[in-house]
């Protein structure tokens, strides 16, 4: 809540979802950022059995002073991303995923106003479908998400 708002957010009965598997949040067309911090580097180089300089220069991007991860050219897919199959798409690196990705959907941007919410929800099937997540798990993973 803000400092001067004495009304709680209008999710504060909870919101529901469950990944649907589908790779939306994760491409294009947009560009975006995946913003990964050192240790999410040195968990993804473990994961994958790279050299950090290895997995940075393939899969790391310096954006003014921070890092993100790459995208595939032309589309602008999270280089994790694997290919469409019939059982969706899934992250080479979903163990290790950054911390961003692992707030999905919960993202500031996306909390803002019940619109902000629907319009997330156009592109991601899992939003207000499944579990019911509560108010509290919602504001730490708004907190956490670092957008």
């Amino acid at each position: 809540m803000g400092l001067f708002n004495s009304q709680p957010p209008w999710y504060v009965a909870g919101l529901s979802f469950e990944c649907a598997g589908c790779g939306n949040c994760c491409s294009g067309p947009e560009e975006g950022y995946v913003w990964v911090t050192d240790a999410e580097v040195e968990a993804i180089v473990a994961h994958l059995g790279l050299t950090e300089p290895e997995c940075r220069r393939r899969y790391v991007r310096q954006v003014g002073r921070r890092f993100s991860l790459r995208e595939v050219p032309g589309c602008n897919d999270c280089v994790f991303l694997t290919a469409p199959s019939p059982q969706g798409r899934t992250c080479r690196i979903y163990p290790v995923r950054p911390l961003q990705c692992r707030t999905w959907p919960f993202w500031p941007s996306n909390l803002v106003t019940p619109e902000d919410w629907a319009w997330a929800a156009r592109r991601c099937p899992g939003i207000n479908r499944g579990p019911l997540f509560p108010f509290r798990h919602i504001e730490e993973k708004r907190n956490a998400s670092g957008e």
